[in-house]
């Protein structure tokens, strides 16, 4: 017989972890960018925490469809180079202000994922991702066959913006410190957009899409149009992404269009862990510093990194985030 003492702590120890997953689910938007306003003091330069950021926001924007919905893209890079291009242009060919073309670029970005959504979610399974893959090379096609827009094969460039004006005080954009800091505001925008559609009677939706479709469109929700929805939103995160990196860089490379960009952004999503919140960040970084150190040992530093990726996938499904959250909350 269990004595009462014993059965209180078991309680106590059994709240705890409920105790903590509550807590890290009310103030994740907080804690997350606390964590991102400690990265670049952090790494060893701040190129590479620049990096973490964007590919990080572009990956919660792939892990909204992927994690969350249930739905596997191999197109999302078509996002990603839409948003970069479209501010690249206008800033560079037109003049406009950098505020004005990151919004150009985000609705761009958010125009394609619409179309491309509509297209591809008329369809299921392989079929689904086949038609983001094709849909993704036509853009890729087009921005290559156009170089008097994008420059084609050399990529778009010209368009560098040196200095920010925020409020009356301009900041010095050059300054890696200075670029990270205005660039994580867009990120923490990304993280608290997605927050509150986790948070809302969609989130609950596409979940709900993701454990089981048919039981879903039973329960009364149209899920073709929720599809429709989450591809959108995802796609305009992504382009937010997009209009990041051309800030940057000041340069805009066709490849940010290649499929491959697509492949590396599903592995960014799968190590980190999909339908975790901040997963996504720390799968971007884990992708980038292998990148950095294999890189240096050989050319091929691929085929390492993909052997790691296999071995995760195998061994840590959940990837590395939701592992440690699983861990944490028994």
């Amino acid at each position: 017989m269990t004595s009462p003492a014993l059965a209180v702590s078991s309680s106590a120890g059994a709240r705890k972890p409920a105790r903590f997953k509550s807590l890290v689910t009310k103030y994740r938007v907080p804690l997350s960018i606390l964590a991102l306003c400690l990265l670049p003091w952090l790494l060893p330069s701040k190129a590479l925490a620049v990096n973490v950021l964007i590919y990080g926001t572009v990956a919660v924007g792939y892990n909204l469809l992927f994690g969350y919905t249930g739905l596997l893209s191999f197109g999302h890079a078509a996002f990603v180079g839409t948003g970069a291009y479209v501010t690249g242009i206008a800033i560079g060919q037109f003049g406009v202000p950098w505020y004005l073309a990151v919004l150009m670029g985000v609705i761009g970005g958010a125009l394609l994922a619409f179309v491309m959504g509509a297209l591809s979610t008329r369809t299921r399974g392989i079929y689904f991702s086949m038609v983001t893959l094709a849909l993704a090379q036509l853009v890729y096609y087009v921005a290559l066959q156009t170089p008097s827009w994008t420059g084609g094969e050399n990529g778009l460039r010209g368009f560098t913006v040196n200095k920010i004006n925020l409020f009356g005080f301009d900041i010095n954009f050059l300054d890696p410190v200075n670029k990270y800091y205005v660039l994580m505001a867009f990120a923490a925008a990304a993280l608290w957009l997605v927050s509150r559609i986790l948070n809302s009677p969609f989130g609950a939706a596409i979940e709900a899409i993701r454990e089981n479709e048919r039981r879903a469109r039973t329960c009364g929700y149209n899920v073709e149009r929720t599809k429709l929805l989450s591809f959108t939103l995802s796609g305009t995160i992504c382009a937010l992404g997009g209009t990041m990196s051309a800030l940057h860089l000041a340069f805009v490379p066709l490849d940010s269009l290649h499929y491959l960009s697509s492949g590396m952004i599903v592995m960014m999503t799968l190590l980190g862990g999909a339908s975790s919140f901040f997963g996504p960040f720390i799968g971007a970084l884990v992708f980038l510093v292998m990148e950095d150190v294999f890189s240096l040992w050989t050319s091929h530093w691929q085929i390492i990194v993909g052997s790691i990726f296999v071995l995760f996938v195998l061994f840590l499904p959940k990837g590395i985030w939701g592992t440690f959250l699983t861990k944490v909350m028994r």
